[in-house]
């Protein structure tokens, strides 16, 4: 997509004649901010894009259904007065390390303040990080403090059992040289693939090879950070973490078929903990819904589950996921350490999970753990009990027999490397 005249959006991929060099190239994984260049998803000034994508990701869609109803002039520019980060976060060495970190832009929380010049001479720029601060309500906590199984301190945890975190919310921004890289494949390859799984949405994918930056139609991240966040850095703190993958049917109404809020809640329980005693405690909440398959998909699993032949089994659990997506998992924890090596972290001490994917993930990055920490048995819904027994077979979940961090450990059950 290129710009013919200021407003003006062609319906080609290809850039005009003589105007292929990009005004604002990107420098991936350049130490310094203004180097790297800044990243420019917005459509307003389509000469400037040096994105493939748009800022938002799948709110992107939401935004065009706002212009296209008159109720949003898309030529509108964003007032950034006030809206700066609480704390500062970095930078960090991993920001120069382009193998680091190839799935979020670390300056996104900084744009404002690196790129004010060029703003005020009218470049329309976004930020795709943004940090405040929240207080979370949540009723598992309030009774652990009622039962006194937490005390309130009054910083990290209030007296009425509100918990106090710097809350981060991080919209993808994916390199795709990195990307690429990361699971193995070529750019060229990995472009063709995106450009045809979503129905030739993005021509630029393979029309654009001067854009190496993609804004994809994707859920974000959320960290939610007890403590210091600046103490996650560099081992400054031990840490406590937990980082979870989206399951709205659990996470938010409470549906008793898996594990999630349980482990959720518990992770959240042990981050205050540690954050009361001096450490810091961080969650990580990934948009991906139905080990990033999709709620539909996972909606139909349950049903083939619950009505085979002898009812819902372990030994078919993931057999059945597959028969209906043709994967048994899309979440992809190749892409997980980058948040981690945003906030600096280098080590974490207690990680709450006893997933064995989650694991490989951040050993390969370079990220030591040191304790994995279990969902105690009595937190696991009766209901859950087919899915905790297949994802131990399968080496989702080993809490006996988990890889140390030597990786001396053997995973019984499918093998689930390719995941």
């Amino acid at each position: 997509m290129s710009s013919n005249r200021k407003g003006h959006i062609r319906l080609t991929s290809h850039p005009e004649p003589g105007t292929a060099s990009l005004r604002y190239p990107i420098h991936w994984g350049a130490a310094d901010p203004v180097t790297r260049g800044p990243v420019i998803g917005t459509v307003s000034q389509p000469a400037d894009r040096n994105v493939i994508g748009a800022h938002g990701g799948a709110y992107s869609l939401y935004r065009a259904l706002a212009v296209s109803a008159g109720v949003l002039n898309p030529q509108v520019r964003s007032d950034f007065t006030n809206t700066h980060p609480v704390v500062n976060i970095g930078p960090y060495p991993q920001w120069a390390d382009p193998g680091k970190i190839v799935s979020l832009d670390p300056y996104g929380h900084r744009v404002t303040e690196i790129f004010a010049r060029e703003i005020a001479e009218g470049l329309d720029l976004r930020p795709t990080i943004a940090i405040t601060k929240a207080r979370l309500t949540l009723p598992e906590i309030q009774s652990a403090v009622a039962a006194g199984a937490l005390t309130p301190d009054g910083t990290i945890l209030k007296d009425k059992g509100e918990i106090a975190v710097t809350k981060i919310a991080i919209d993808p921004v994916w390199w795709l040289p990195g990307i690429a890289e990361r699971f193995g494949s070529t750019e060229k390859q990995l472009r063709r693939t995106l450009f045809e799984e979503t129905g030739g949405m993005y021509p630029e994918l393979v029309t654009r090879s001067d854009m190496k930056v993609f804004l994809p139609p994707v859920g974000n991240i959320t960290a939610y950070v007890m403590g210091d966040p600046a103490r996650l850095a560099g081992g400054r703190s031990r840490i406590t973490c937990r980082v979870h993958d989206e399951c709205n049917g659990s996470d938010v109404f409470g549906s008793d078929i898996c594990t999630c809020r349980p482990y959720l809640i518990h992770g959240i329980e042990e981050c205050v903990r540690d954050a009361q005693k001096g450490g810091t405690g961080l969650i990580v909440y990934n948009r991906k819904e139905g080990r990033a398959l999709g709620e539909v998909t996972k909606f139909l699993v349950y049903n083939a589950r619950k009505r085979q032949e002898g009812g819902d089994q372990a030994a078919t659990y993931f057999e059945r996921t597959e028969c209906v997506a043709g994967v048994q998992d899309a979440r992809f924890q190749q892409l997980m350490p980058d948040v981690l090596h945003w906030l600096g972290i280098t080590r974490i001490d207690r990680f709450v999970s006893m997933s064995n994917m989650k694991f490989d993930a951040l050993d390969a990055a370079g990220i030591e753990i040191g304790e994995r920490v279990p969902i105690p048995d009595d937190l696991i819904p009766d209901d859950a009990s087919v899915e905790m027994e297949a994802k131990k077979a399968a080496g989702y979940y080993a809490p006996e027999g988990a890889r140390d961090k030597d990786g001396l450990a053997e995973v019984v059950g499918r093998d689930l490397e390719k995941f």
